[in-house]
């Protein structure tokens, strides 16, 4: 006896698409041996019906109209590779309402819109799986879902976007400007011709949204993220983190404390003997700490068709084994059963507390430093290390750089504006946030 198929409806076959479906025939074999059946793509919406019909060469039915796809009774299975807020979100909410069950790349769609996705899903009895919605082919969500389970979850800390990785790497090795390194990131394809979104920060952050809300059992709050891309990064503070036995990396941080929530995207100046310092290039990695099982840290490639297409059919291997399940016993969207969810606030950046890489531009002549060191202690900030840059060659000012203890953020802000206020400082004072990742 042959066992029926499972019928997938892909929308959209570009990078993604094309990799999910030529993987899925490649593998159909040990596939199909895993999942107990097979599953086969048996419908291909996408705008270029040209590439789409050259991909798929007649094994399936090829259409531009992304709608059908999820109204068609043959499909079970909806795979949404369309990307953005708009359509995406129709299709998939469409697609919920017929009882079909959704796999996704889209974070941005599930970290704006999920809870009202996971919602619908969990009251029609069908699945919306993400696993290729953050850090590509890493197998993250099912990690800190399933694989961590027994857990407190302490905090997760990730590289999250290979495209600032790639830049932050550039910049360190050839001490290039920002602006220089983008432009070539562009040229081999590593960021988009409009990489606003990975620079600044915003897919970053919607990844770590979606980290968070797995991590700790709360609705995703992606309005709450605190973003702050790498754009205004200065190559010096990449070479002066170097000196001090620091790399400076694009982090997504989320962090359980006592009075909520941490969740912040920002560049982040980590110990260089951190195996996460050590990420080059286009790679992602995440680091989750768990009160039993310690640290563990997961690396892979982070974007690319194949990678990401590893996640895809990853999903729709449990998909298609839980298809026949009863939808009470299946591993809850965000990791805690959805009625028990927790209303823990994310805390404002005003709360949050870590330590802080400082450098300003200050007169040579005496009494500077003391100055400044007595404005840190009036907000009960102390010290850890100064260093003091000798003045270049017939200038009057030089390059100073303090490291701080932990403090909260309203604090070191309170300070920078008094600091930045006195005769001595010239400019502008430069601040990062400084994260050990260790015990």
């Amino acid at each position: 006896m042959s066992i029926k198929p499972i019928n997938v409806g892909l929308l959209g076959i570009g990078t993604v698409g094309g990799g999910t479906f030529t993987v899925l025939q490649r593998n159909a074999e040990e596939i199909t041996r895993r999942a107990g059946r097979p599953i086969r793509i048996t419908m291909v919406a996408d705008r270029n019906l040209d590439v789409a019909r050259k991909i798929t060469e007649g094994s399936c039915r090829v259409t531009d109209d992304a709608f059908a796809v999820v109204s068609d009774p043959e499909v079970d299975i909806v795979i949404e590779l369309i990307g953005g807020y708009g359509v995406a979100k129709e299709l998939v909410m469409k697609a919920i309402a017929n009882g079909k069950h959704v796999v996704t790349a889209n974070k941005a769609l599930l970290a704006t819109h999920g809870n009202e996705i996971f919602e619908a899903a969990q009251d029609k009895g069908v699945m919306v799986a993400f696993e290729a919605a953050i850090a590509g082919g890493i197998p993250i969500v099912k990690a800190v879902r399933e694989g961590l389970t027994a857990n407190r979850i302490e905090w997760v800390a990730g590289i999250i976007n290979g495209t600032t990785n790639f830049i932050l790497s550039e910049m360190r090795d050839k001490g290039l400007a920002f602006d220089v390194v983008l432009k070539e990131a562009q040229r081999l394809g590593y960021a988009e011709a409009d990489p606003t979104f990975d620079i600044e920060g915003v897919d970053a952050a919607h990844k770590i949204t979606l980290l968070a809300s797995l991590a700790f059992g709360i609705p995703v709050q992606f309005d709450k993220a605190h973003i702050e891309g790498i754009s205004n990064l200065d190559a010096i503070d990449i070479q002066y983190a170097e000196q001090l036995g620091y790399r400076i990396k694009l982090l997504g941080i989320s962090k359980r404390t006592e009075e909520g929530v941490e969740l912040r995207v920002h560049p982040t100046l980590i110990p260089t003997k951190r195996l996460i310092a050590n990420v080059e290039g286009a790679m992602n990695a995440v680091l989750v700490q768990g009160d039993a099982v310690g640290p563990t840290l997961y690396y892979g490639k982070g974007a690319g068709a194949e990678p990401t297409a590893s996640a895809v059919i990853a999903d729709l291997v449990d998909v298609t084994r839980m298809h026949t399940a009863d939808p009470e016993n299946r591993v809850p969207h965000l990791a805690f059963q959805p009625n028990a969810m927790s209303d823990l606030k994310i805390l404002s950046m005003d709360e949050v507390q870590t330590s802080y890489y400082l450098r300003l531009r200050v007169q040579d002549r005496t009494g500077a430093l003391a100055d400044i060191t007595r404005i840190l202690a009036d907000e009960q900030i102390s010290i850890g290390a100064v260093i003091q840059k000798e003045p270049g060659e017939g200038e009057a000012q030089a390059d100073l750089i303090l490291l701080t203890h932990q403090t909260r953020e309203k604090r070191i802000n309170a300070a920078i504006a008094k600091i930045e206020g006195l005769g001595v400082v010239a400019g502008k004072m430069t601040k990062l946030r400084m994260e050990e990742l260790g015990k």
